[in-house]
């Protein structure tokens, strides 16, 4: 988005305030606000922060100043909190790139695959679970009628949070988001939302903004709405499967080939990737499950549950839910 766009968008929605946010290692949006006139100041010189006081930015108390420089492209309104709009942010001390800045080192690694003329796509799929605070302020479940066994797709479950769910949709959907399904998921309390498929930076940059709208409407409303690996023991813990994919620069899928000997419609470039992933799995668990409630979710022969589809072995199949990597024809759906 141009500057002038930008100073266009502002005064025909009349926003008064900007959030300048950047995510905390833990994956938590980090913001300040500031008066819309100051939008190039933050595109240009950047939101101070002390960096010290945010987890995994590796600064120290009397460093210098973590400044937030805006991403014009990433400019959109804020639809739940009137007059506000949201800019995803890069991280820059000393006015170098900061290295320990989340949107920095993926910015940095997808220019490696640019360099060869590619752009990685994905498709997310977050699940979340709602849930009402009791009298002493433990978490209980929204619907108090959401009691089935087996709740996936019910019917009842997702109607009576439909208030919540209409308004996430109609949020997500004034901001261009493309949603093309909701459902009740299989845990009591827990949904799916997903939207179409987009280049990896707009795609973290997007899941960043669906928890920030998840969890501001979830609170409007009286709930508390969380993407916590395993909120329950006895219940399926929420994921969030990532579909991959890589595309030339003439738009073409780099990892479809419909003469794959498998039948699974990958070429050779996807089975190296796929390869990748499975070689690297343990330490990709330090971002795909990265705290200790991560391994709740993921238990071998089964969860406290009593059933589960997510993975503990390193394996690849042919659309199988139990696999680290499933394989819907022609792209790769990573699930731990």
């Amino acid at each position: 988005m141009s500057p002038e766009a930008a100073v266009e968008l502002i005064k025909e929605h009349d926003i008064r305030y900007l959030l300048a946010q950047f995510v905390d290692i833990h994956g938590a949006a980090k913001t300040k606000s500031v008066p819309a006139n100051c939008l190039m100041d933050v595109v240009e010189k950047g939101a101070g922060f002390a960096g010290f006081a945010v987890s995994g930015l590796g600064m120290q108390p009397h460093g210098p100043d973590f400044m937030a420089k805006g991403d014009l492209n990433s400019l959109s309104l804020v639809p739940w909190q009137k007059h506000y709009a949201r800019m995803a942010c890069c991280g820059y001390v000393n006015d170098a790139p900061h290295a320990l800045d989340s949107r920095v080192v993926m910015m940095r690694q997808l220019e490696r695959l640019n360099e060869l003329g590619w752009t990685l796509n994905t498709g997310l799929e977050p699940e979340f679970s709602l849930f009402k605070r009791g009298a002493s302020g433990e978490l209980l479940p929204v619907d108090e009628s959401d009691t089935l066994a087996k709740p996936c797709y019910d019917y009842k479950g997702l109607s009576r949070s439909r208030e919540f769910l209409e308004r996430l949709v109609e949020a997500l959907q004034a901001v261009d988001f493309d949603i093309y399904q909701i459902d009740h998921e299989d845990a009591n309390g827990q949904f799916e939302i997903n939207y179409t498929f987009s280049d990896a930076l707009t795609s973290a940059d997007r899941f960043t903004f669906v928890r920030m709208a998840a969890g501001e409407i979830a609170n409007e409303l009286g709930m508390v709405c969380s993407f916590m690996p395993k909120p329950h023991a006895d219940r399926p813990g929420n994921g969030m499967h990532i579909h991959l994919s890589i595309a030339d620069k003439d738009g073409n899928n780099v990892f479809g080939d419909d003469s794959d000997p498998q039948h699974l419609g990958l070429s050779t470039t996807a089975y190296h990737f796929l390869g990748g992933l499975l070689h690297h799995a343990p330490a990709l668990c330090a971002f795909a499950a990265p705290t200790v409630n991560s391994y709740k979710r993921l238990v071998a022969g089964g969860s406290a549950s009593g059933a589960t589809w997510a993975p503990v072995f390193i394996a690849y199949g042919d659309n199988n839910r139990s696999a680290m990597v499933r394989v819907p024809y022609g792209r790769l759906e990573f699930r731990l």
